[in-house]
């Protein structure tokens, strides 16, 4: 009797301290908040809510934007304010550039993976990277490089997607674009041939699953009040992302370990094409300074861009062409007719080498259909920053300096206010203008972030995806293997297909040799 009263005020004790705690914590949320003030963006629940509407966060803060082009969710210390107003986009991220930065917060959410990496840092270490980024991108070297290295790794592409056709054999299209990007950024940022696509290596493998791992553990911070408390006990999902870090970080020392060594090899002839050599070579400038960690956190953060932009973004276009067979045509017809290679005897070498810049250039319904295709599925669905000061937002809405800014990339392609009532409609027609392509507003059109921080290889994501998907749609036909499953996103830093995207590939040719 008396072991089940102790239970019994154990219990009564511990369940008093979290309604104690979730009071507190609500006191906090919703104290100071000017909730009522319409001075202030309206109120549509917490931060921690959004835990409610997980599975779909992206759809249920897009139904809230429709009512509200710009409102907000309350936390304990500040509020975060959501917007799909370009005016407030360009505001925050151009206009006021400098009164708007990643901030606290974002740090400490992020810092553990990505550390001081481009997209984690603002200040000297963002200006030392940009500048550096800057120059690579800009050099003919890296395009002709990247250029040769797409154009080998497509045709690997379309000799794996044979075998496949060739038994009608049902594979995931995301892990294999996933695998393919994985081997070009590797290829052309850090000089490593890893042939993930021919033989899946358990290291590789093994560390894309663990980032990709990480990259939803770090998404769930920023609604888990408990986040800090679950790391320094190493106890559930923080348990899990230690571990994932331990391997996502001794990938990466191996990798920038063996790049050195390579390059301090005498009277061998090495590649300094890539990104990595050329940080090496500006790192023994000032070791003190670049040193491994720092160069760590360069080379993942630029393998986070050249990856998940990519194969993302091929992923959900392969899925919207299954969608929609008659713009798959359509992409296939003007691929076939630029480059010239037609019938059904059409051989893969011969295309790719008829697959040159200006070809790629004259592609501008391919062009069209990945842009249309990144409004949709942004491969960043929502990116913010943190105000410095006090502010007022072009919509007429006050903030206060610590409020976080966010832009609802995933919800702002489907804004009517926007893009039209069609906005939901896979059109890639609403791109061209007597045929050729017509760009937008990048306020509006933010996959490619805007201002200062513009995505540097927005051009070489476009590059890559068209070579990629004009050499598959050149050979074959997709279609879903499953028409009736319903296809969503995992909540993640970046915009993958939940589960991966199962399809059948149909040969439109004989040769492949």
């Amino acid at each position: 009797m008396e072991v089940i009263i102790n239970t019994f005020t154990l219990f009564s004790i511990v369940f008093s301290l979290f309604f104690l705690f979730f009071f507190i914590l609500l006191l906090q949320t919703f104290a100071g908040k000017s909730i009522t003030n319409s001075d202030y963006s309206p109120v549509y629940g917490t931060i921690y809510g959004q835990a409610f509407y997980f599975n779909n966060l992206y759809d249920h803060l897009t139904a809230v934007a429709k009512r509200h082009k710009t409102f907000r969710l309350v936390g304990t210390a500040y509020s975060e304010i959501y917007t799909v107003d370009p005016r407030n986009i360009e505001q925050i991220l151009k206009t006021k550039f400098d009164k708007y930065r990643k901030g606290r917060k974002d740090q400490e959410v992020c810092g553990d993976l990505f550390g001081e990496g481009i997209f984690a840092v603002d200040g000297e270490k963002w200006k030392q990277q940009r500048k550096l980024a800057s120059y690579e991108f800009s050099t003919k070297i890296l395009r002709d490089f990247s250029c040769s290295v797409f154009r080998r790794n497509g045709a690997k592409l379309v000799g794996i997607v044979s075998e496949f056709a060739a038994t009608a054999r049902v594979f995931d299209v995301q892990d294999l674009l996933m695998r393919c990007s994985l081997d070009s950024i590797f290829k052309v940022g850090f000089g490593v041939d890893l042939n993930c696509m021919e033989e899946p290596s358990k290291a590789g493998s093994g560390f894309m699953k663990a980032f990709d791992d990480s990259s939803a553990q770090v998404f769930w911070r920023y609604i888990d009040p408990f986040w800090k408390l679950k790391r320094f006990l190493n106890i559930g999902s923080e348990a899990s992302f230690r571990n994932n870090l331990k391997l996502i970080d001794a990938f990466m020392h191996h990798l920038i370990s063996a790049r050195r060594k390579l390059l301090h090899q005498p009277n061998l002839k090495n590649d300094k094409e890539d990104i990595l050599s050329r940080f090496l070579m500006e790192s023994e400038k000032d070791p003190t300074r670049m040193n491994d960690q720092y160069l760590r956190d360069i080379v993942l953060n630029f393998m986070l861009a050249g990856r998940d932009t990519s194969a993302g973004t091929l992923s959900w276009f392969f899925y919207m062409l299954c969608k929609n067979p008659l713009i798959q045509e359509k992409v296939a017809e003007e691929v076939s007719q630029i480059v010239g290679v037609q019938g059904e005897e059409a051989d893969i070498n011969l295309f790719i080498q008829n697959l040159t810049d200006s070809a790629i250039d004259k592609m501008h319904y391919l062009h069209a259909a990945l842009t249309e295709t990144l409004r949709l599925y942004p491969a960043v669905p929502v990116d913010g920053r943190t105000a410095e000061i006090d502010d007022v937002l072009p919509d007429g809405y006050k903030l206060r300096k610590g409020d976080g800014v966010y832009y609802l990339a995933y919800s702002m392609g489907r804004m009517p206010c926007l893009w039209g009532e069609d906005a939901e409609d896979f059109k890639p027609e609403r791109w061209l203008e007597n045929g050729s392509f017509r760009p937008e507003s990048p306020f509006k059109f933010i996959a490619f972030h805007a201002g200062p921080r513009t995505c540097l290889g927005k051009d070489f994501a476009y590059r890559q995806m068209k070579i990629v998907s004009a050499a598959l749609l050149q050979f074959f036909r997709f279609k879903l293997a499953d028409p009736t499953r319903n296809v969503t996103y995992r909540i993640m830093l970046t915009l993958h297909i939940d589960g991966g995207l199962p399809l059948l590939a149909v040969p439109r040719v004989r040769n492949f040799t």
